[in-house]
């Protein structure tokens, strides 16, 4: 298995993906076409400017076939993640990691990160679709039947047994029935109590089967060189070869019978992924099928992450925000909330208004020296390049600075009301330093005479936001520093 780091958003030639993947251009063009196709991969001109750029837009992705040996066209990775086609491992780690090549530790937290955001989905994503074709997504059913079993262990059923003088409940029946009974001063003694007592099974064909596959995944991922970055260590439960346990067929219909007596939710979730895993016999070798686990929208990842750790308030009722006056019950419904407050456009001629309008990404309510500020921050995955007497590149764009000074506009009546000491707007990129770096502010003259202030540029450290976020804990606004002109 050929394992490889790969970077998202970085450009790559045809040449250099024959590199990565260890093999001549003949037998990387299918894998190239089979990464398009599942859209983890674009083409795009290869062009001094593309080579230099951090982003992807909509606007420079060539639809164009691929052909052994061309140098059109630059291939960029659009996800973060794990990658496994053809007995390729590809592991893609974030666009804003610069000083390592290899960075292990790194894409192991941002795997937790991608396993905590997903984890409200109670399903398993058995199969990848493209426009073209739908592959069984193997990489995503290994992962959970082992993580499955280190949360709940063995799948398992318990089997009822008859003891005499046991531990377990006494059957009262069963034991005047069919034992010797002694009478004294006319009371009955029973010398033998007959007990029932549950066990597990051991020899359960479905538990043999489930140990049987945990093990053979545990071995196909450790030769991948994946359980490391999952944080998973091997199991080997079981000596039995699938082929022990009859027929295809035969197999299936065992699953299929003990799903239909299960009503368990767990239990039913990896039966249902045991007779997936059977059904579709696949391999990580396999170059027709590709598996995934992660996302082409770490962007959205971004965004809840900052939203988890600094606190978002937008949909937390008036009444229960800290403000630093009571609520102006006069004007304010103590019902409604921040995100409620954003006028909505009125079209006249219908005397009614949109359902849209504008929804900042998070607002936040911090003290400082018993001084209240009400923070509107923009969580931003960019790379940009803000270096003193040099033109910016890669930064949000126009439509993303106006709207932030929308959203101050929008809520300037209620900071008023209700007495803040302050306002601060941001927009919060992420980054591999350790430490928040300060990038000045973004202005525009034309509003500031509204009244409205500049918004500043900070670049989150990555990990510190990740740790935060894993263990539930809030970020301290005041690290960064909003107040420094």
């Amino acid at each position: 298995m050929i394992s490889k780091y790969v970077k998202e958003q970085k450009r790559y030639t045809q040449s250099e993906l024959c590199d990565l993947f260890e093999c001549n251009d003949e037998k990387a063009v299918p894998i190239i076409r089979k990464l398009k196709e599942f859209n983890v991969l674009k083409a795009v001109k290869a062009t001094d400017i593309q080579r230099e750029m951090s982003e992807l837009f909509d606007a420079d992705i060539e639809v164009a076939n691929v052909e052994p040996g061309e140098s059109e066209y630059l291939y960029v990775f659009t996800f973060v993640g794990v990658i496994v086609v053809a007995g390729r491992v590809l592991k893609c780690y974030p666009k804003y990691i610069f000083t390592n090549i290899g960075p292990k530790d790194d894409l192991r937290q941002i795997l937790r990160v991608l396993e905590h955001y997903n984890s409200k989905e109670q399903i398993v994503r058995m199969f990848n679709d493209s426009s073209e074709s739908k592959t069984f997504n193997l990489l995503a059913v290994l992962l959970f039947l082992l993580q499955d079993y280190y949360e709940n262990g063995s799948y398992s059923n318990t089997e009822d047994i008859i003891e005499s003088n046991g531990s377990g409940e006494i059957l009262w029946e069963k034991t005047i029935n069919e034992t010797f009974t002694l009478l004294s001063d006319n009371k009955p003694y029973y010398i033998d109590l007959q007990t029932k007592k549950r066990i597990n099974d051991d020899y359960d064909y479905i538990k043999r089967l489930h140990e049987c596959i945990l093990t053979k995944a545990s071995k196909e991922l450790s030769e991948a060189e994946v359980l490391d970055l999952f944080e998973i260590t091997t199991v080997d439960l079981s000596d039995e070869l699938l082929e022990d346990f009859g027929e295809k067929d035969y197999i299936l219909y065992r699953i299929d019978k003990e799903l239909s007596t299960q009503f368990s939710t767990r239990k039913q979730l990896v039966l249902k992924t045991l007779y997936a895993y059977v059904d579709q016999s696949g391999s990580l070798y396999d170059t027709e099928a590709l598996s995934l686990f992660g996302t082409n929208s770490f962007n959205l990842v971004w965004e809840k992450v900052c939203a988890e750790i600094m606190d978002n308030q937008l949909e937390v009722r008036l009444d229960a925000l800290k403000l630093p006056v009571g609520l102006n019950k006069d004007k304010y419904n103590k019902n409604d909330k921040l995100i409620d407050l954003i006028e909505k456009p009125l079209w006249t001629v219908t005397g009614q208004r949109a359902r849209d309008t504008l929804i900042p990404d998070l607002v936040s309510i911090d003290s400082e020296d018993n001084r209240s500020f009400f923070v509107i921050f923009d969580a931003k995955y960019y790379v940009a390049k803000l270096d003193e007497d040099n033109p910016p590149k890669g930064q949000p764009g126009i439509e993303s600075v106006t709207k932030q000074y929308l959203y101050q506009l929008a809520y300037q009546r209620f900071i008023q009301d209700h007495s803040f000491d302050g306002v601060y707007n941001c927009f919060l990129l992420p980054t591999e330093e350790l430490e928040v770096v300060d990038k000045g502010e973004v202005t525009l003259h034309m509003l500031e005479q509204l009244g409205l202030q500049d918004i500043k540029v900070r670049l989150l450290p990555a990990k510190k936001a990740y740790e935060h976020y894993l263990s539930g804990n809030r970020f301290d606004i005041n690290s960064l520093k909003l107040g420094n002109n």
